[in-house]
């Protein structure tokens, strides 16, 4: 299976922590929003898309690139995030938006991943930021039980 992970992962590389994870499991490319040519899609089998979530929702190139997606045929993909806040109604609205864009072009979603992240955004700076350390061992332990079941 040819895999390919799509990520945006900017203030603390939290997310690019989990995509590491990821991508020595599935042998799979990391590339960001920008480094992608929609031709080269087609030779994946399983592309994961992933970024901090920014606002309830993954971050603007990432949606910006579900836009401009080719309809597909049922192509397999996963989704995954680190953000502020988690549990199980805030994955689906902070995955909501993306995953509506790549249901209209034809992708299924296998599973969605998301845990928490350092957070130095707006206010948080001067309170020395939210969820230190995050992602932790832990975290890091949990993406690969959900890499590996998801392969």
């Amino acid at each position: 299976m040819k895999c390919l992970l799509i990520l945006y992962s900017f203030h603390h590389n939290n997310t690019e922590k989990i995509a590491k994870v990821f991508a020595e499991v599935l042998n799979a490319k990391i590339k960001t929003p920008q480094q992608i040519k929609l031709e080269e899609l087609q030779e994946y089998n399983l592309i994961g898309f992933g970024s901090g979530i920014y606002g309830a929702k993954h971050h603007k190139s990432l949606l910006d690139l579900a836009d401009e997606l080719p309809e597909v045929s049922k192509k397999k993909a996963f989704l995954f995030s680190t953000a502020a806040l988690t549990g199980k109604k805030k994955i689906v609205k902070d995955h909501s938006l993306l995953k509506e864009k790549l249901h209209s072009k034809g992708y299924v979603i296998l599973d969605e991943f998301q845990c928490k992240g350092f957070n130095t955004n707006s206010f948080m700076k001067y309170l020395g930021g939210m969820n230190k350390g995050r992602p932790n061992a832990e975290d890091l332990k949990n993406a690969k039980e959900f890499i590996q079941k998801l392969k």
